[in-house]
């Protein structure tokens, strides 16, 4: 079993319209997007799917630890360095 990663600074994109599924295990090689690595990986992890209702700037939380996933609100900033 592959152990999931994570980053330490949101990934920041031109989102669209649309529904999305996010990666939770950092093993996609689409990140931010979900390819089903978590699943050929056997990660434990599912991906975060969500509407989204109008497009523009997106950041994607990577550290996980967000209290509004998928997306970023800072988190990685107050978590201790590896």
């Amino acid at each position: 079993m592959a152990e999931p990663k994570h980053g330490t600074k949101p990934i920041v994109i031109e989102e669209t319209v649309g529904k999305k599924a996010y990666c939770q295990c950092g093993l996609s090689a689409k990140l931010p997007y979900c390819d089903g690595a978590h699943s050929r990986e056997n990660t434990q992890c599912k991906p975060i799917v969500v509407e989204v209702e109008a497009a523009g700037t997106k950041a994607i939380c990577q550290c996980h630890q967000s209290g509004n996933l998928p997306w970023c609100d800072g988190t990685h900033s107050r978590l201790p360095q590896a």
